[in-house]
């Protein structure tokens, strides 16, 4: 989903503005998957397996568990990735246990 946004700066140079007057954006929507890396252990995986197993689902042999994030920006289609990347990385996940894979929309 990609719309167009016109953002006006209010002309004032201390008003925090980072956007030059009349810059076009996009609305970039994107998904961020964060699972724990192959090496690290997932209990909650495990327990799912269990249950299931129990539950007559004899055909499943591993569960691996992980966070899913929407993220809507407005930025330019470069800064984008960029951005999403950063905050994957800071933010959503942990890099010493957690890969993440982005999606843009």
């Amino acid at each position: 989903m990609r719309e167009n946004l016109r953002v006006r700066g209010s002309g004032n140079p201390g008003a925090g503005n980072r956007l030059p007057r009349h810059s076009k954006l996009n609305i970039v929507k994107a998904r961020v998957y964060v699972t724990f890396k192959p090496s690290v252990l997932d209990p909650q995986g495990q327990t799912i397996r269990a249950a299931l197993n129990g539950l007559g689902h004899r055909g499943v042999e591993e569960v691996r568990q992980g966070k899913f994030f929407e993220v809507v920006l407005a930025s330019d289609e470069e800064g984008a990735r960029a951005e999403l990347e950063g905050i994957a990385r800071d933010v959503l996940s942990n890099p010493v246990i957690e890969d993440y894979r982005i999606e843009i929309l």
